[in-house]
C-alpha cells in the first residue's frame, strides 16, 4: 500500500496550507472550555453581544417574528435576489427618507460577509487589491485571498489619534496609479476592532477625497454597517455624505441583521448598491443576482421574511427600536465603565464612544494576549493591539479585564 505522503495533494497548491479554524473562535473555543471547567474566565474575544449574566442578548420581537412565519413559506426558495419587500425594507433602513434610496438597488446575502463577498468580487478584478484601514476585521483579508484578490492598507490614525486623512488620500491615489480602478472598504460607525466612530468632519473630509478620486478613475465605496445601530444617533448620519460621493463613485453598503436585529445564526443580509446612473443600476442589479446564483444561490428564506415583518410593520419596529436601545444602554455602560478603568490605568486606545469593540495599542500584542490568558482573560491579539470584545464581557468583570491589560503591560 503506498503511503498517502508520497502522493499529491488534490487541493490546488494555494488551499493547501489553509488554516483549520478562525483564530478568534479558537481562543473563544478555549476560553469556554476553561470556563465550563469551572475556572474564572473573562471571555473578551467574540462578537457577540451577551447580557450580563453570560447568556445571548436577543431581541424577542424578532424571536416571535421568526415563530410566525408559516411553515411551508419558510421551506421555499427565496428568490435568488431576496424577497422585493425585503430588499425594500433594507434599503429603506439605510437610506430611508433621503435622496440616495431612489438611486439604490440591493441583493439578499448570507450576513454582511456576503455583501462584502460580492463587492470584492464584482468590483475588483482578480490580482487587485481593496483599500481599507491597518486596523481593520481580519476576515476581510481571508475574503479577498479567497476570491483571488488582495488587501492594501492605509495608516488609520494620525499622530493625534485622528483618522488619518493623508493616508487614505495617498492610498486611493496609489491604487488608481497601480490598477485603474479602487474599492474601499469603511467600517464606521464603532469601527471593528478599535471602537472608533468618525466624526462629521472626518466624514466630510472622506467625502471630499473619494468624490474627488472618483473624477480620476473608477471607484466603489462600502460602507461597512454591521455596527451601526449601537452607535450615537450623529454617527449614523452619513447619508448626506453618501450624497457627495455619488457625484463621482459608486456607495455600497454592507447590511446585516446579524447585530442589528441580533441573529447571527440567520445569517441574512444585503449589499445595497448606489449610483446616480439608471442604467449602471441595472447593470449592477444584474450583476448581484449572477452572483447570487454563483455562490450561494438562495439565502435563508425564513430569515428574510422575518426581516420585511419587523423591518416594515411600524408597529413591530418600534418594538424592536425599544428592544434594540435597551440592549444600547447595556453596552454604552460597559464602554463608560471601560474609557474610566482605561483613563486611571494609562491605557492608550482611539476615541471609543460606543459599540461591540474597542483596541488597546500595546507593543507586543502576542506576549500581552498570553500573559492575560494566565491570569484567565482572553483578548485577540493583533498587530499593535489587542482587541477588547466588550459586547460579551459583562460591566462587573470590566475593571478586572482592564487590570490584567495593565499588568500584562497594556499601558502607553
Amino acid at each position: 500500500m503506498i503511503a498517502n505522503t508520497l502522493r499529491p495533494s488534490t487541493l490546488i497548491p494555494a488551499a493547501q496550507d489553509r488554516p483549520a479554524d478562525d483564530p478568534i473562535f479558537q481562543l473563544n473555543g478555549e476560553a469556554t472550555r476553561r470556563a465550563q471547567a469551572g475556572e474564572s474566565i473573562v471571555n473578551a474575544t467574540l462578537g457577540a453581544l451577551m447580557e450580563d449574566d453570560g447568556t445571548l442578548a436577543i431581541l424577542p420581537t424578532v424571536i416571535e417574528a421568526l415563530r410566525a412565519v408559516p411553515a411551508k413559506r419558510a421551506a421555499a426558495y427565496a428568490p435568488i435576489s431576496g424577497d422585493a419587500p425585503y430588499l425594500s425594507a433594507v434599503i429603506e433602513d439605510v437610506f430611508g427618507g433621503t435622496s440616495v434610496a431612489p438611486l439604490s438597488v440591493a441583493a439578499a446575502t448570507p450576513g454582511g460577509t456576503g455583501a462584502l463577498h460580492h463587492a470584492i468580487a464584482l468590483f475588483l478584478e482578480p490580482g487587485q487589491s481593496l483599500l481599507t484601514t491597518d486596523f481593520h476585521w481580519s476576515p476581510y483579508d481571508t475574503l479577498a485571498a479567497q476570491a483571488r484578490r488582495g488587501v492594501r492598507n492605509f495608516r488609520m490614525f494620525d499622530a493625534a489619534g485622528r483618522f488619518d486623512l493623508a493616508a487614505y488620500e495617498r492610498g486611493l491615489d496609489e491604487c488608481l496609479a497601480e490598477q485603474g480602478r479602487a474599492l474601499v472598504f469603511l467600517n464606521t460607525p464603532c469601527h471593528n476592532p478599535t471602537g472608533y466612530s468618525l466624526d462629521e468632519d472626518e466624514w466630510s473630509a472622506v467625502a471630499r477625497l473619494t468624490r474627488a478620486a472618483g473624477e480620476k478613475a473608477p471607484v466603489a465605496f462600502l460602507l461597512d454597517m454591521a455596527y451601526a445601530r449601537f452607535g450615537s444617533d450623529a454617527s449614523q448620519r452619513f447619508s448626506r455624505h453618501a450624497e457627495e460621493i455619488l457625484e463621482t463613485c459608486t456607495f455600497l453598503v454592507a447590511w446585516t441583521a446579524s447585530k442589528s436585529l441580533a441573529q447571527y445564526g440567520s445569517r441574512i443580509g444585503a449589499l445595497v448598491a448606489c449610483s446616480r446612473d439608471d442604467e449602471e443600476r441595472v447593470r449592477i442589479k444584474n450583476a448581484l443576482a449572477h452572483a447570487c446564483r454563483g455562490t450561494w444561490s438562495n439565502c435563508n428564506h425564513a430569515g428574510l421574511l422575518a426581516a420585511i415583518e419587523v423591518l416594515s410593520k411600524p408597529d413591530l419596529r418600534a418594538k424592536v427600536d425599544e428592544e434594540r436601545a435597551r440592549l444600547v444602554r447595556l453596552l454604552d455602560e460597559r464602554v463608560a465603565v471601560f474609557n474610566r478603568a482605561a483613563r486611571a490605568c494609562g491605557l492608550s486606545h482611539p476615541r471609543y464612544e460606543g459599540g461591540f469593540f474597542v483596541s488597546v495599542f500595546v507593543r507586543d500584542a502576542e506576549r500581552v494576549a498570553a500573559a492575560m490568558r494566565a491570569d484567565g482573560v482572553y483578548v485577540v491579539p493583533m498587530d499593535g493591539a489587542v482587541r477588547v470584545a466588550l459586547c460579551s464581557t459583562s460591566a462587573r468583570d470590566v475593571e478586572r479585564l482592564v487590570s490584567s491589560l495593565a499588568k500584562a503591560g497594556g499601558r502607553a
